[in-house]
């Protein structure tokens, strides 16, 4: 199940690594479209700003220029100016000639219509009155813009105010800072250009994208359709989708590569360290000639959080083979003093079995661990015994060493699994050992007529001669039992006493066996202390 929702959790990762950075990048793309078009139409409304200023300021100088001439009004002499001054001035289409509020003539000639001045719609800072719409009697046409100043007054095609070159497409217009559209080209959409004027601002709508810009008392605006973001839209993406699928293959290969690491059983068990999902159960080992309990050996679990059960085989040689060992170890050291503190310090012959590895026992670095541990728990160092398979003896000198420093800090060493592994009686004369414990293998052949059938006696004597304690391991029957017994072993362990029990169990079983058995000769007590 706990793969599975590994497997689930990564394959949904793996989709949104794969989708997230197509969508951020199809996301920027259609941003930088929309902000490269109304920045292209930003630059445009500035232009008419600027296209608009220059038309107005030429038509106010020329306004001024004729309004300070001294010509008898309506006279040849004084229309041929005002005509001079339409013609040379392309955003002038008429000048006119007013006396008391009356048209008396224009760059055409003598007017025979009675034309009065039109009050303006405003006036600028420097005095000219603007209308901005207006129709001309006197040539006709289409509405005019007119500018007055004293006695005269200019009318000027509102398109010269917009007079720009644009990309097909693009509608513009422009007017005054107070709301008013002076002029427009390409047919704006007049409710985009009600807004825009009243609140000059760039974006985008439903149907356009535009852009305003303000300055020297002018507002322009120009807009375009959407559509027309279509093409700057696949040009961007052609550069930047092909980034996001790089980005999202990177993704999904780091997903897919971690899920294997977190799926393959290194990657599990390194997790496992980290969360310090370890704990032990706790095989009782018995003294054969009273059988009471005088320890246990503390047996590794690996805990899911799920709450199953890894046994050690499955997991113990990649441990070790990876180096995870020593930390496992230093988790199994921690559990003993957390789960036995109060049973080892009540009752001094107890010990409690920890297992060590190879490089523990090259390195000698458990012992340091161990001693800190200790340190303000009561426990004495006697009390915890230290285990080693025989692995752990081949590079001798170290092991000796590392036994030596154990034996002085008051631990017993005992060598494990005895006659599986290199073991020969020269290291064990080398070594200053303790214990040794007899491999499940040979006790199994107790009874048995088989081919190592002999070896357990020998082993037994072996152990004798060396003056070391035996402890024999995987008792599961009476005529085991009693064969050990009748050979002078010491101490058994094994389901025919109990399996592993976890810590609370195993207390229980430790005090049921005092109770019915009472307490071991002084040798025992001796061996445990």
């Amino acid at each position: 199940m706990k793969r599975f929702h590994i497997i689930l959790v990564a394959s949904a990762l793996a989709l949104i690594g794969a989708m997230l950075p197509i969508a951020v990048m199809l996301h920027i793309s259609w941003t930088l479209a929309v902000r490269t078009e109304q920045a292209r139409l930003e630059l445009f409304a500035k232009r008419v700003i600027v296209r608009a200023d220059t038309a107005f300021s030429a038509a106010s100088e020329a306004l001024r220029t004729i309004a300070g001439t001294s010509y008898e009004p309506c006279t040849e002499e004084h229309i041929a100016a005002m005509r001079r001054l339409a013609i040379n001035n392309r955003s002038i289409d008429e000048v006119g000639y007013f006396r008391d509020g009356i048209l008396k003539c224009t760059s055409w000639g003598q007017t025979a219509d009675r034309i009065a001045h039109s009050p303006g719609d405003y006036v600028t800072a420097d005095g000219i009155e603007v209308i901005v719409r207006m129709w001309p009697l006197v040539s006709g046409g289409d509405a005019r813009m007119a500018l007055h100043y004293r006695d005269y007054n200019v009318l000027i095609d509102p398109v010269r105010l917009v007079d720009v070159i644009v990309d097909p497409g693009i509608k513009i217009a422009v007017g005054n800072d107070k709301g008013v559209l002076i002029g427009a080209l390409n047919d704006p959409d007049p409710r985009l250009l009600h807004l825009l004027l009243a609140d000059p601002r760039t974006g985008m709508d439903d149907h356009n994208v535009f852009a305003a810009a303000r300055a020297q008392g002018w507002v322009a605006v120009a807009a375009q359709s959407r559509d027309s973001l279509l093409k700057p839209l696949r040009r961007e993406r052609m550069l930047l989708l092909p980034v996001g699928a790089f980005i999202a293959a990177f993704i999904v290969g780091i997903i897919i590569w971690l899920s294997r690491k977190r799926l393959s059983p290194l990657g599990e068990l390194t997790i496992a360290v980290r969360n310090r999902e370890f704990i032990v159960h706790y095989q009782p080992i018995i003294e054969l000639e009273t059988g009471i309990c005088v320890g246990a050996e503390a047996l590794v679990r690996w805990r899911r959080p799920d709450g199953s059960l890894v046994q050690p085989d499955l997991f113990v040689p990649l441990a070790e083979e990876s180096g995870l060992i020593m930390p496992i170890t230093d988790q199994i050291v921690d559990a003993v003093i957390h789960d036995m503190k109060a049973v080892l310090v009540a009752d001094r012959s107890l010990h409690i079995a920890v297992n060590l590895c190879a490089d523990d026992i090259k390195t000698g670095r458990i012992l340091s661990f161990i001693q800190t541990a200790l340190e303000q728990t009561g426990i004495r160092p006697q009390q915890i015994w230290l285990e080693a398979t025989e692995r752990g003896f081949i590079d001798i000198n170290p092991a000796r060493e590392t036994i030596i420093q154990a034996r002085k800090l008051s631990h017993s060493v005992a060598i494990d699994d005895f006659g599986t592994g290199y073991s020969s009686l020269q290291y064990l004369q080398a070594l200053p050992l303790d214990a040794l414990k007899i491999d499940k293998s040979f006790i199994d052949t107790i009874g048995r007529n088989t081919a190592t059938s002999s070896v357990t006696s020998h082993i037994i004597d072996m152990a004798k001669t060396l003056n070391l304690f035996i402890v024999a391991e995987g008792v599961e029957t009476r005529e085991q039992f009693d064969y050990l017994l009748d050979h002078g072993v010491h101490f058994a362990q094994g389901w025919f006493f109990a399996k592993p029990l976890p810590a609370k169990e195993f207390i229980t079983f430790y005090h049921d066996r005092q109770a019915s058995h009472g307490s071991g000769p002084d040798v025992i007590r001796r061996a445990a202390a």
